[in-house]
């Protein structure tokens, strides 16, 4: 292979790392600009936006590619009353989990003997 062909594929690789890395830094920086990498309050501001400026935008895009959607279901859900529940139960279930293990345990062995009566 030619050394300008090598060239020019190192070069290709680079302008597409280098395009991918500039989109993924733009993304971050939007997440971070609208609050949606901050704490709960400031995330469901961020989302209070978007459910404001979605609809708008996208009635205007359907009227530009004259196609219609069907009416989206209401969803009432906050995310600052979510916020880390999955977390909380994780650690409910890990602070149960001896006695728990230790009540199975014994219900396993009552078992064993009722069965080698």
């Amino acid at each position: 292979m030619p050394l300008s062909v090598k060239f020019a594929v190192k070069i290709k690789q680079h302008i597409l790392f280098a395009t991918k890395l500039t989109l993924a830094g733009g993304a971050l920086y939007v997440a971070y600009d609208s609050g949606l990498l901050g704490n709960g309050k400031e995330g469901s501001v961020a989302l209070g936006r978007a459910k404001d400026a979605f609809p708008p935008a996208v009635e205007e895009w359907m009227k530009y590619f004259g196609f219609q959607l069907p009416a989206t279901p209401k969803i009432e859900f906050s995310p600052l009353d979510a916020w880390n529940s999955g977390v909380q139960k994780s650690f409910h279930a890990l602070s149960v989990a001896p006695s728990t293990a230790s009540d199975y345990t014994k219900q396993g062995l009552q078992y064993v003997k009722d069965l080698t009566k």
